[in-house]
């Protein structure tokens, strides 16, 4: 039996569009204590927040994370995301209003890559069964070079929100005195994400290195609350300033998108005056549009003034003249020159360790 449809008339900058939602009455995410967000909810949530989330995720490749049979579970124990995967190339089939831009990976490879540019375009993605937006740090316009320096404050076990709260004022402070202006939101999970607007005149790399100059920097201030340690049993109970975020094609959950677990939990930028007394459950699909109408975006004038990452970048100099070298890759990467060894610090024994 064919599935209930229903068609959504969309309003894009240049006019109306169709677009097309099978099974509107599906519940996506379970929400304890309420009835399930479905479909057509959130086809309605795109809509609504669809010109801060272009701001933040449209005119750039954007890899999304779909999952067919929504998030499937409440239990706590449970996988709620198990079952996602991920689309980057645009699919047989997708509408002209779905524009796509060619991207190199980091094997050389070379791609189409979706692209959103207009409302329409994420009420398609929702179709799709899409859940998380993850855009790349530069535009479609020169996929090679980032027009943001991205950090991820990761929690490791034994730290939570708290603890990130205070990394992210620190760093702050180490990316202002770099002459940068951060910005700031949730990750719709347990970490904080920091972005700072960068004229784009250095490819991948080069803003790899600005990061982990950064991150060196923070770790030296508060050591004993942030780590660089790429391995895990180094990390200890600290907040990971995680550097291989801003590689190319590692992508951020973007701004206003939702993320697969239970309650529909949203990315959400922030000011920083309102890091002090976060709870980031608060916000959700359902709870989003509300905020927007009171406070609305904080991130609207993100690109107003992009800054350089020349300080940082002296910083990285700096620090290599102090025998501080290159940082671990994520494994899926090429070997890479300067990379130290790929194997965890209690596995240094003599035929897979060359010092």
């Amino acid at each position: 039996m064919a599935s209930e449809r229903v068609t959504l008339t969309v309003t894009d900058t240049d006019g109306e569009r169709e677009v097309s939602l099978s099974s509107p009455n599906r519940v996506v995410w379970p929400v304890p204590g309420e009835d399930g967000i479905t479909k057509a909810e959130y086809a309605d949530y795109v809509q609504q927040v669809s010109e801060p989330f272009l701001a933040a995720n449209g005119h750039r490749p954007v890899s999304l994370e779909r999952f067919r049979d929504g998030i499937r579970s409440a239990d706590p124990d449970a996988d709620p995301g198990a079952g996602g995967f991920f689309s980057k190339n645009p699919p047989k089939g997708a509408p002209d209003f779905v524009d796509a831009v060619t991207v190199t990976y980091n094997s050389g490879r070379s791609h189409p890559q979706i692209v959103l540019n207009r409302a329409s375009a994420i009420v398609w993605a929702v179709q799709m069964n899409t859940i998380v937006f993850h855009p790349w740090a530069s535009l479609a316009a020169d996929t090679d070079n980032p027009v943001e320096l991205r950090i991820d404050l990761d929690p490791q076990p034994g730290t939570g929100i708290a603890e990130a709260v205070s990394a992210a004022h620190g760093l702050r402070a180490v990316l202002q005195e770099a002459g940068l202006e951060p910005f700031i939101k949730t990750s719709g999970n347990r970490g904080l994400h920091v972005f700072c607007p960068i004229v784009p005149e250095w490819e991948f790399l080069t803003v790899r290195h600005a990061v982990i100059a950064a991150g060196r920097e923070l770790e030296r201030r508060m050591p004993d609350a942030v780590t660089m340690s790429w391995w895990k049993e180094e990390r200890g109970e600290r907040i990971f300033v995680d550097f291989n975020q801003a590689n190319r094609d590692r992508t951020m959950a973007g701004a206003y998108s939702p993320r697969a677990k239970v309650g529909a939990p949203v990315s959400t930028p922030l000011e920083w005056e309102e890091l002090d007394e976060l709870d980031p459950t608060r916000f959700t699909v359902r709870s989003i549009p509300a905020r927007l109408a009171e406070v609305g975006d904080p991130w609207a004038r993100m690109q107003d003034a992009p800054g350089r990452i020349d300080t940082l970048l002296e910083w990285w100099e700096r620090d290599l003249s102090d025998g501080l070298g290159e940082l671990s890759f994520p494994p899926e990467f090429p070997k890479m020159p300067g990379e130290p060894p790929r194997v965890q610090p209690s596995k240094k024994v003599a035929e897979n360790w060359d010092e």
